[in-house]
């Protein structure tokens, strides 16, 4: 079904999703595409399997009463039925409204009703409960399953609807400039935003990252960061497709490592809460003086690197990426030394993730998250804000159209949020995030990013957070690394030694006044991490702003009870 105003559009000037899976079916039929792991086997669907099963899938929502251009809800995990769900949007005219995993009741239910979605499309869960919830109190949703024992009960099942289904033979036309997904930012403070993003930009930006790293066929991707969030839909799920990459998903958390080793990807992106995980098991197994030792011995110093390589299943990664929140440059030079080269890569949802990159990777610029990407333009405004143009930026926010002009400026720079500098070199470094830089009770301006990443280089910690708005002065929030036979006290006096130098660096009015010892980790359950796992600074602003505005004269660290 084309509208009026659509036969006056030109089609995208890059082919789209939709076309390619329906050239890799056409010209690599029996060639595997996806590879889901069940019960630790492979469960391989090839590109002519993947194109039909989609376009089934478009037959069954038709025959259910979806019309082209109504939204379509999808909340799951990482699996091989979700790169097919976001293809059947494409190639039956809806448009997807991913959304979190990990999201509860209330901000699925904002989600679906906000941008007005017919049907959900649900799936692997760790915890169906709150998406239950959702399809229980919206009898008028058109509700279905993807084949996992952990989905919510829904009215259809995915499987019967694919089987009883013939291929559409629907083939519509795309334009540049025309909706693909709202895309529901994670947000680290109010209500989610739904960020609209086009066929052309999506396809711009994945190209161009597939030209720029040089994605071949004989690739292998690992999908398993949600797809919800824009840099895994546009880094893997773009590029796969686009590229006719294959690519594999993880069975579940607890065999996270053994499901990459099964794949051994080629490129593979993480976040730096996972880097630092990894780090972390490694220097369990291997304290740093013994690596440091053994990295210093010619013949072994190769053996080691591959034997940790190997170790994460990272032994045949060309590209290894890291993105999504502050990273500090200890870690990545740390992995460095080890022999695995970090791509440091910054963008936002708005801009499909897509902006500046380390790559190729150049060891005397971590710290930096690299130059601008080919076709992209960055600016530092004059309150040291940057600012994005280039062909791959979001059109604007659903149903919010404040937002979207304070989002722009009259020449179409897109503000980005963050505040940082660029190099001689075009490499751009990040202070951290305008709204995060807060004012102690001092009147004086902190900006805790740079802090908090200096203090990783000097400390073991799980997470840690500066916190200060209003207060006397900083207090920094810290949840220990957990260490076999833990020490309470002698982790005191190595935070006293640690803060200590830290303050000697500082500003005094930037100078840490204490240090709490958090008791219970924290996560998207508890409500401090998104989806993403960024920290909202906010929440534990509110949190811990008693006892930071009480802290004891004579006590430096803290141990929360």
């Amino acid at each position: 079904m084309i509208t009026p105003n659509e036969l006056n559009q030109p089609t995208c000037a890059l082919p789209p999703p939709n076309e390619m899976i329906l050239k890799w079916a056409k010209e690599r039929p029996n060639e595997i595409y996806l590879k889901q792991i069940i019960n630790r086997q492979f469960v391989e669907f090839t590109y002519a399997e993947v194109a039909e099963q989609a376009l089934s899938l478009v037959t069954a929502l038709r025959e259910l009463g979806l019309q082209p251009r109504d939204k379509v809800a999808l909340v799951s995990k990482n699996c091989a039925e979700w790169f097919i769900c976001d293809l059947a949007m494409m190639l039956g005219d809806f448009i997807s409204v991913p959304i979190f995993p990990t999201a509860g009741a209330d901000t699925i239910e904002y989600c679906v009703t906000h941008s007005e979605s017919k049907a959900i499309i649900a799936g692997k869960l760790d915890d169906p409960i709150a998406t239950q919830q959702v399809i229980d109190n919206q009898p008028q949703l058109v509700s279905i399953s993807l084949p996992y024992l952990t989905a919510p009960k829904c009215q259809h099942e995915f499987t019967s609807l694919v089987k009883n289904s013939e291929p559409s033979q629907e083939r519509p036309q795309h334009y540049d400039d025309k909706l693909m997904s709202i895309v529901y930012t994670s947000g680290t403070s109010g209500l989610p935003k739904g960020a609209m993003l086009t066929f052309g930009a999506f396809n711009w930006s994945v190209q161009q990252l597939i030209n720029h790293i040089g994605i071949q066929e004989q690739d292998r991707l690992f999908s398993y960061l949600p797809l919800a969030h824009i840099t895994e839909r546009v880094y893997i799920f773009g590029t796969s497709v686009m590229g006719g990459v294959e690519t594999a998903f993880p069975e579940s958390l607890d065999t996270f490592i053994e499901d990459v080793k099964m794949q051994r990807p080629t490129l593979f992106i993480s976040v730096p809460r996972l880097w630092t995980l990894f780090q972390q098991r490694i220097q369990d197994k291997l304290p740093q003086k013994k690596l440091n030792f053994l990295l210093k011995i010619p013949f072994v110093n190769s053996l080691i690197k591959k034997k940790l390589a190997d170790g994460l299943g990272l032994d045949q990664a060309r590209v290894l990426g890291c993105g999504s929140a502050p990273v500090s440059p200890a870690l990545l030079k740390w992995y460095h030394s080890v022999g695995l080269n970090i791509t440091e890569a910054w963008g936002m949802t708005e801009s499909f993730a897509y902006s500046t990159i380390n790559y190729p990777f150049r060891a005397d610029k971590i710290g930096s998250v690299g130059n601008a990407g080919p076709g992209i333009e960055l600016l530092i405004a004059p309150d040291e804000e940057i600012m994005v143009r280039g062909q791959g930026l979001f059109s604007g926010y659903y149903k919010n159209d404040i937002a979207t002009q304070e989002s722009f400026d009259s020449d179409g720079w897109l503000h980005t949020g963050d505040i940082g500098s660029i190099d001689s070199d075009g490499y751009l470094t990040i202070q951290g995030r305008k709204k995060d830089t807060f004012k102690t009770a001092k009147g004086k301006f902190v900006a805790p990013v740079p802090i908090e990443k200096k203090l990783f280089e000097y400390s073991r910690v799980e997470m840690m957070c500066l916190i200060g708005l209003g207060l006397p002065g900083p207090i920094l929030l810290v949840v220990p690394h957990d260490f076999p036979d833990f020490d309470h006290d002698r982790y005191t006096r190595t935070t006293e030694r640690v803060i200590a130098r830290m303050n000697k660096d500082l500003a005094s009015h930037e100078r840490i006044k204490g240090v709490l010892m958090i008791k219970d980790p924290w996560s998207i359950e508890n409500g401090v991490l998104t989806p993403t796992l960024k920290i909202k600074r906010h929440v534990l602003e509110q949190r811990y702003h008693d006892i930071g505005h009480n802290w004891p004269k004579d006590k430096l660290v803290v141990w929360e009870e």
